[in-house]
């Protein structure tokens, strides 16, 4: 895609975040249409890229989510190989907003989907490290897609890192980790 087809390379789009963020006292914004957990974050912040000031839109999450994310993932693949009556697990809310129960299908596929994610965890078969993935080839700026090995995505976390990727200093772990489901931890 041609930066000049791209609206996040244009001066006046840049300035406009560069306000909004000044506004704010912050290096980034927040992206208000996605949900944001203690473990994930969408936000905007402004670089470089090859000597143009550019807006990156980045996802940052927890090393722990991308795992659980992962092995629900293959649980899912692994239960449409074994049920030939598969489908995608809906949780319901009843009126009074708690939820309705599974009906036989999803429990079975629910059941094997746990067991299936115990038995990855127990042999540690997933493992994931620290990465940064860059994507040119958006819309908008540049995507990024981040991983860290840090307890929570806080505002700290996402300040330092664009600190060390707008300064060419960041130190990504090359260590391979694996995690246990929360809740699932024995003691």
């Amino acid at each position: 895609m041609k930066q000049a087809e791209n609206k996040g390379y244009k001066p006046e789009i840049i300035q406009e975040y560069r306000n909004r963020m000044d506004a704010l006292n912050k290096s980034y914004l927040l992206d208000n249409t996605d949900e944001h957990s203690d473990e994930y974050a969408h936000f905007f912040f402004i670089g470089m890229d090859e000597d143009k000031p550019v807006i990156y839109d980045a996802v940052m999450y927890t090393l722990r989510l991308q795992h659980e994310s992962e092995l629900f993932e293959i649980a899912e693949h692994r239960a449409a190989q074994h049920f030939p009556d598969y489908k995608k697990i809906s949780y319901e809310e009843d009126e009074n907003g708690n939820l309705e129960s599974l009906d036989d299908v999803e429990e079975k596929i629910g059941l094997f989907m746990a067991e299936v994610i115990m038995e990855l965890e127990e042999d540690g078969q997933v493992k994931i490290k620290e990465h940064v993935d860059m994507d040119r080839h958006v819309d908008f700026g540049i995507a990024l897609d981040i991983g860290l090995h840090t307890e929570s995505i806080t505002p700290v976390v996402i300040e330092k890192f664009i600190r060390d990727f707008n300064e060419d200093a960041l130190n990504l772990d090359p260590t391979l980790y694996s995690f246990q489901t929360k809740g699932m931890e024995t003691a």
